[in-house]
């Protein structure tokens, strides 16, 4: 890997209006251009709309989908990337040719190349399709990268599999933040008044995005993905209201040792730039830990224990 600038962000999409939800990637893109980066990661689902969809009926939320690469949304990403010169990831719902529905996250590169993450575990909509496998890709920027979508990266195994095909940059695209998680200690919702008086108290608001409804949360276990497993990781995510729930934004970029080298703690759409030092990766902790692995010892993490549930299941009683 040589080093590289790359660029991550955070916005509120418009449920539905793909025409609208394109227009801030459109304006971020000309952003990451005048700031000289080569990458720039949009968060999931954000050129249809996220939380949403889970109330829509089977024809509504298949309206939604296009193909990659030849749907308008796929083109446009294409289109784009070639015209500022920079690799543009960013999350839609997909229809595969297999005709399932699918949560994607395509990374459109200027040299006409493109990348399609289908995410691990879904939870949207009771007719989405879990992806099946693992994306790592070669880019003209000189460093190889990996995709996990939201939930993808709490589960370690996964962190692990796309360092391990060689990840040097994780892209982890995300709508998270003032979630209602079972757990006592996890995510709690957003108060709404809060957000509403942002402007008016924007402290208030800020205490609420980074405490532990949001980047307090985060720091538990994110820095943890890219520490452990040697990886640059650009986090991206939504902010503001996602139907009814407020997302906590904190885009942000990590390198190899889990340091947050860039973040925005912006209460709306925002960008971050990062210089990713290419020195930093043979050095780093959880590189020098890879190559002490001793897989044989490692057969217990392929067998099921039988307390697996789908995340699907979890979320719609399946």
């Amino acid at each position: 890997m040589r080093d590289i600038r790359v660029a991550t962000v955070q916005f509120e999409h418009a449920p539905g209006d793909k025409a609208y939800n394109l227009g801030r990637v459109r304006h971020f893109a000309m952003e990451a251009e005048r700031a000289g980066a080569e990458i720039l990661a949009c968060p999931e689902m954000c050129l249809t709309g996220y939380w949403y969809v889970r109330n829509l009926s089977r024809e509504a939320f298949e309206a939604l989908a296009e193909p990659v690469p030849d749907g308008p949304c796929a083109r446009e990403l294409l289109r784009l990337s070639r015209e500022h010169g920079l690799s543009i990831g960013a999350g839609l719902v997909e229809r595969g040719d297999d005709g399932r529905i699918y949560n994607s996250y395509m990374v459109a590169m200027p040299d006409g190349r493109w990348a399609l993450h289908r995410k691990l575990h879904v939870f949207e909509h009771p007719n989405i399709s879990a992806g099946d496998s693992y994306t790592v890709f070669d880019t003209p920027h000189g460093c190889r990268v990996g995709i996990l979508i939201c939930y993808d990266n709490n589960i370690v195994e996964n962190a692990r599999a796309t360092a391990l095909l060689g990840a040097e940059v994780l892209i982890a695209p995300h709508q998270t933040g003032g979630c209602n998680s079972v757990s006592p200690r996890g995510m709690k919702p957003v108060d709404h008044a809060v957000w509403e008086r942002r402007h008016e108290d924007p402290a208030a608001c800020e205490a609420e995005l980074t405490g532990p409804k949001g980047r307090g949360w985060l720091m538990r276990w994110l820095p943890s993905r890219a520490h452990d497993n040697g990886m640059f990781l650009l986090f991206s995510n939504g902010v503001g209201v996602d139907d009814d729930e407020i997302r906590t934004g904190n885009a942000m970029v990590l390198d190899p040792y889990g340091e947050v080298i860039a973040e925005t703690r912006e209460a709306g759409d925002a960008m971050v730039v990062a210089d990713l030092d290419a020195a930093q990766l043979p050095t780093s902790s959880g590189r020098r830990w890879m190559r002490a692995r001793r897989p044989e010892l490692y057969g217990l993490l392929a067998q099921p224990t039988g307390q697996e549930i789908e995340t699907m299941r979890v979320r719609f009683g399946m």
